[in-house]
């Protein structure tokens, strides 16, 4: 069941550290490979991905099926969109640009059912089992989906005791390549005035005893910041993985030429 995910996806964020890709794809044999693997969790990403909440579901389904725990990163702060990713599954929603506790009651509000939020009741839905499970059995395990708020900008962490005194918070997300860009050094996510912000959230969060997440796109930065106290690791994205690995399939290829082939254009033999 996805609540019995959730409860063991937070305890191993509390007792240790999660791992997981971003997903662009639209394929669900994708997700399902990456529960396979043995990631943690997928981050179905809707603000800049091509899915939208129909082609969402079964992206969600294969999440469930592989043991990958479905988070959706919605566009915005919407009551109607984060309520449609709810319905369908999700095991817990991802908010861009939140920057003050004002922005994070509404997210908490819009995400869970009375008599923590207002989320809009409907038990006619997937989630609900369309309308299998015990009505009440349902809005109470629904309120155990977690919320994950992304702080990205200099407003968002000088906001961010205010956003931790939020009850129904779950984990802040830093992202490091849109605080890069309000810092004045767009890209630089390896800066020293990068990873000197980013250590405060760490530091602030730790002691509230909210986990904190961020994106990594290399293995040592993913070293760096589990080690520095992140629980929450976004590791690429999907389609630059699969990229990366052709990629290296190839180089490996050509480097070493394989089989006595003394050229690239040797590889391409007519049949």
């Amino acid at each position: 069941m996805l609540t019995n995910m959730i409860r063991d996806f937070k305890k191993k964020v509390k007792e240790s550290y999660v791992i997981g890709p971003f997903s662009k794809t639209q394929d669900p044999a994708f997700i399902e490979i990456m529960g396979y693997s043995g990631f943690d969790f997928v981050i179905l990403d809707l603000e800049h991905g091509p899915n939208s909440v129909q082609t969402l579901q079964n992206l969600v389904r294969a999440a469930q099926v592989a043991n990958i725990l479905p988070v959706v990163r919605v566009k915005e702060n919407n009551l109607s969109i984060i309520g449609e990713v709810l319905d369908i599954g999700a095991a817990a929603i991802q908010v861009p640009q939140v920057e003050n506790a004002r922005q994070a009651r509404s997210v908490v509000r819009r995400a869970k059912f009375a008599p923590l939020g207002e989320r809009g009741v409907c038990r006619f839905v997937r989630a609900a089992g369309y309308s299998s499970m015990d009505r009440f059995s349902y809005f109470k395990e629904a309120n155990e989906s977690m919320v994950i708020l992304q702080i990205e900008g200099q407003d968002a962490i000088a906001g961010l005791r205010g956003i931790l005194e939020v009850e129904g918070i779950d984990l802040i997300f830093i992202g490091p390549y849109d605080l890069s860009q309000s810092l004045g050094i767009s890209g630089q996510i390896d800066h020293p005035l990068v990873t000197q912000k980013m250590m405060e959230i760490v530091d602030i969060c730790s002691k509230k005893g909210i986990g904190v997440g961020t994106f990594v796109d290399t293995p040592d930065n993913a070293i760096k910041w589990r080690n520095a106290g992140v629980k929450y690791i976004s590791y690429s994205v999907d389609v630059g993985i699969f990229y990366q690995a052709c990629r290296d399939i190839l180089s490996g290829l050509r480097g070493s030429k394989p089989n006595g082939l003394e050229d690239e254009k040797d590889l391409f033999i007519e049949t």
